[in-house]
Parts: structure tokens; sequence; C-alpha cells
């Protein structure tokens, strides 16, 4: 797997389409960081079909949000299927992961708060 990241400073002046802020790359995970700060990161993925990210753990909690197609999220051994337009939460402290069966994009937006 290849992954590609590029960042952009996001105001609040202008308007985004996010589901236009990365581009589908054959045979990698591309992201574009949108806002990295001590509360928290926005961060839009575009991921081939075949592609994932592998089963990790973090102390906060994250949402992702499907931009375009279709992905597959397991959380703590349970996986789901999401499509364009839904979201999920992965709550922190959880092992997740995120496959591309088809390609897909999403928006992660995590919060740097520990779990309670």
């Amino acid at each position: 797997m290849s992954e590609v990241e590029s960042k952009l400073s996001v105001d609040g002046a202008h308007a985004y389409n996010l589901a236009q802020m990365t581009e589908y790359q054959e045979g990698a995970v591309v992201s574009r960081t949108l806002l990295k700060n001590s509360s928290g990161t926005l961060t839009v993925f575009s991921f081939d079909a075949g592609q994932a990210l592998s089963e990790h753990t973090v102390p906060f909690n994250a949402f992702i949000q499907v931009l375009d197609g279709e992905g597959e999220i397991s959380v703590d051994g349970k996986t789901t299927t999401v499509k364009s337009g839904e979201i999920i939460l992965m709550p922190g402290g959880l092992p997740h992961s995120v496959h591309a069966a088809k390609r897909f994009k999403m928006l992660l937006t995590m919060f740097r708060t520990k779990v309670a």
C-alpha cells in the first residue's frame, strides 16, 4: 500500500467540496489534512479498491463521514459497511480499521480528548 499525504490550510471565509479535496490514485490511500491542532484533526482520505488502514487503537473518539462510494469499518471486531452520506463513530480505546472493498472517500474527524 502506498499512502500519499498533503496539507491544506482552510479558513472560515471559503466553502470547500470535501469529496474533491483528494483524488483517487491507483493502489494508494491519499490523505489531505485540513486541520490539525491541540483540539483534534480533520482529514480527507481517498482509498483505491483493496486499500486499507490496518487495525490500530487511539485514545480519542473519531467520526468517519463517507463522502463517496462505500467502505468497511471494523470497530472492536464488528465490521460495518458504510456508504456515501453515512457516518460511523469509532470510540477511543477500541481497535478499529478501514478497508475499501470498492473505491471510497471519507472525512475523518478526531477529537483529542481522552475517553472517560
